[in-house]
């Protein structure tokens, strides 16, 4: 037996009502302005549809978690994310494929949506929580490469990438403990990691000062230990932790240098941990910095078999940080955390297998994701200042997935009275005090 009878309405219901709080979040941007400002849409005035409204429609299906462009289809007639999102006009398939192809072709569009959200995170004060350096506060500012796996697919760029997969090797920066995007940029899969890189780092430095006024601390991995990087950090002012790639040295050289000038502490028999610092140059340059090191010795391994060789293991950094090696090695590990901000990116967002077969307008799609990313990023830290939450769980960041399956993708009635639109929500959804709160925070 059927438990219940399926039948129609013809009231107005929505089930991603979260959107509401989005269209709050782009009306405090200049985002749609200026695109409209920008090609195609200065030069093709017979057009129905601005690239306002082909931008914030694609951002409010991203906001979903949706990242084909096909998926737009079935908004072209929802009236309440038309009014959400303030948008004029939905976009069909075909219209956002081709219009973003066509704001692909120059820069102007990723270099606005960059600038925007920058200047969005600066406008709405957001919480950017630093790491403590000695008693002074840094933002941690982590760029580092993300493979994506785009394999059997014959996208313009798609190439075999470290990772051992067919794909694109895009680079991200984030600032903060939170993870705000800062920049991104798309890469063929067998891009090296620092190709491009010094233009990437001095265009992320610049989005990040537009965001904040505090110290910036730089971290990136060994693919990118190379001396024009720290070149652009010296230039701009930056502090750095960069772990050096040992190239040819060997942990035996290492281990001697480590036993004359570091310090030793034997963590169990037969393990011995030398760290320590020591004065360097900026390869060219004669800029001096710092190496930091740790050489791990063991004559016994963990099962108290002696070993007939011992085993030495070392990991060495370059920074401009005047503090001691453990510091440097606990700001370095704490860099790890952002491939979180990758993951959620790429599963949480659909953006992964990105949907286009042509690499320009693909590397416009991530920045919108990335745009679409710091949106919800902003809803998820707000939502923590208080504990209204139904989630009993005491976190310091609230994860995309949660955002969108708990906030954006509520149900509600949309009802016009008065010359006003109402959203009712039932009285006993526990996420309604949240997005109330938030919602009107936003306002």
């Amino acid at each position: 037996m059927k438990k219940f009878i399926i039948e129609t309405t013809s009231e107005r219901i929505t089930a991603h009502t979260g959107l509401a709080i989005i269209g709050d979040l782009l009306y405090h941007t200049n985002l749609p302005q200026r695109l409209n400002q920008a090609e195609p849409g200065k030069a093709d005035r017979n057009s129905k549809i601005s690239n306002g409204d082909v931008a914030s429609s694609y951002i409010g299906i991203l906001c979903q978690g949706k990242s084909d462009f096909d998926h737009i289809e079935a908004f072209r007639e929802d009236e309440f994310f038309r009014y959400a999102l303030n948008v004029d006009k939905v976009p069909s398939s075909p219209t956002l494929r081709q219009r973003l192809d066509q704001g692909a072709l120059t820069e102007d569009w990723k270099t606005i949506l960059m600038e925007e959200s920058a200047g969005l995170i600066r406008r709405l004060d957001a919480d950017i929580s630093p790491v403590d350096v000695g008693g002074k506060p840094y933002l941690p500012l982590d760029v580092d490469v993300s493979p994506f796996d785009n394999s059997n697919t014959f996208k313009e760029g798609v190439a075999r990438t470290y990772k051992g997969c067919d794909g694109y090797a895009p680079m991200f920066a984030y600032i903060g403990q939170e993870g705000y995007g800062v920049n991104v940029e798309l890469r063929e899969g067998s891009d090296h990691s620092q190709k491009g890189t010094p233009d990437f780092l001095q265009r992320t430095i610049e989005l990040a000062k537009r965001m904040t006024d505090e110290a910036l601390l730089l971290r990136m991995d060994s693919a990118c230990d190379s001396a024009d990087n720290m070149k652009v950090c010296t230039m701009n002012k930056v502090d750095f932790v960069i772990k050096r790639n040992p190239r040819k040295e060997t942990a035996e050289d290492w281990l001697a240098i480590a036993q004359k000038e570091g310090m030793c502490h034997e963590e169990r028999l037969g393990k011995k941990v030398y760290t320590g610092t020591r004065l360097s140059t900026i390869r060219g340059t004669g800029v001096p910095v710092r190496i930091a090191f740790k050489v791990t010795e063991r004559t016994i391994d963990k099962d108290g078999q002696i070993l007939l060789v011992p085993d030495i293991e070392f990991e060495t950094y370059y920074t401009s940080l005047p503090v001691p090696a453990s510091t440097v090695i606990a700001l370095y590990r704490d860099h790890g955390t952002s491939e979180q901000f990758h993951s959620e990116i790429k599963s949480e967002l659909d953006l992964e297998r990105l949907p286009s077969g042509k690499f320009t307008t693909n590397d416009l799609v991530l920045h919108l994701g990335l745009f679409a990313y710091n949106l919800l990023r902003l809803i998820g830290q707000e939502s923590l200042k208080t504990d209204d939450a139904p989630l009993r769980k005491n976190v310091k960041r609230r994860r995309i997935r949660t955002v969108i399956q708990n906030l954006i993708t509520l149900a509600s009635k949309l009802v016009y009275h008065g010359r006003q639109w109402k959203l009712k929500l039932h009285k006993h959804n526990r996420w309604l005090p949240v997005f109330e709160r938030l919602y009107y925070a936003f306002y």
